[in-house]
């Protein structure tokens, strides 16, 4: 039999969810549950509780302040509902918000550089021997295959792209073995770590085991990134910093609306875990 969480929780049963008196139904949480992944279903359940109870705390302020909804609509056309926009016009009513000036803007750049570097490029080739090791006999054999193609290779290097095109298993081998320009990311872990150890026109040493066999990598250049100008990132960082602040600014405004509420059957987390809902 499956257990709800309902049933998870001891003694939910008996203790009712609630702000000021109004009660948020079991049923109503479990469905909220499933927007709000978490390690069990225990915590699942609490988390979409605590964000039932900020929205009931927040529509309760809303019609306490009079507010009417006027639902938007968004560039795809979709409109928020009667609730979603009540939450909206609280919240901009208020809610200050500071708008970051250019010395905040330019002391987060500096504080932050590394953020703002465009990424290294590395224009590499490679020669893939495909291989599994759930296939014991025919990965030894792609293994002797990738060092005597490596062997021939560090004998005359001028061969890569000849050798590439007899051998490799990867699509790759119509061009050379060439991959184009790669980035961080852009290959698997064991790949990349290679690949950075190399300088350009060295190969690796010996075959590079990935899940996809045994590669013979070879860097071919390697373009540094460099420092992006504050005027290019300005706005992104402005819009971080805005968005950084409405986070703090609401969750602040919600500990202070529910330290004055009766809330009943869960704890709300500390205020720089709060998020609107």
């Amino acid at each position: 039999m499956r257990c709800s969480p309902r049933a998870i929780l001891t003694g939910t049963q008996r203790t009712l969810v609630s702000v000021n008196g109004v009660v948020i139904a079991h049923d109503a949480i479990s469905r909220e549950a499933q927007n709000h992944p978490a390690p069990t279903p225990l915590a699942a359940w609490t988390a979409a509780a605590r964000a039932l109870v900020v929205r009931e705390l927040l529509l309760q302020e809303a019609q306490r302040l009079g507010l009417v909804a006027s639902p938007s609509t968004d560039g795809a056309g979709r409109r928020e509902t009667t609730e979603e926009a009540l939450v909206r016009q609280l919240v901009e009513r208020e809610v200050t918000l500071p708008d970051p000036d250019e010395a905040a803007c330019r002391r987060y750049y500096d504080n932050n550089r590394a953020r703002f570097r465009s990424p290294d490029v590395y224009e590499a080739s490679h020669i893939l021997i495909a291989a599994r090791r759930d296939a014991p006999e025919a990965f030894a054999s792609a293994r002797e295959r990738a060092f005597a193609l490596l062997s021939h290779l560090q004998t005359d290097p001028q061969r890569f792209a000849e050798l590439a095109r007899a051998h490799s298993d990867c699509p790759s081998a119509a061009s050379g073995g060439n991959l184009g320009q790669l980035t961080g990311g852009a290959t698997t872990p064991e790949f990349e770590q290679a690949l950075l150890r190399l300088q350009p026109g060295e190969m690796t040493r010996a075959p590079v085991e990935t899940r996809y066999g045994f590669h013979i990598i070879r860097l071919d250049r390697h373009i540094a990134g460099r420092d992006l100008p504050f005027d290019v990132v300005r706005e992104r960082i402005a819009a971080y910093l805005v968005g950084r602040s409405r986070r703090l600014a609401v969750a602040q405004y919600i500990a202070r609306l529910a330290s004055k509420a009766d809330i009943g059957g869960v704890d709300l987390p500390t205020p720089a875990a709060l998020r609107v809902c």
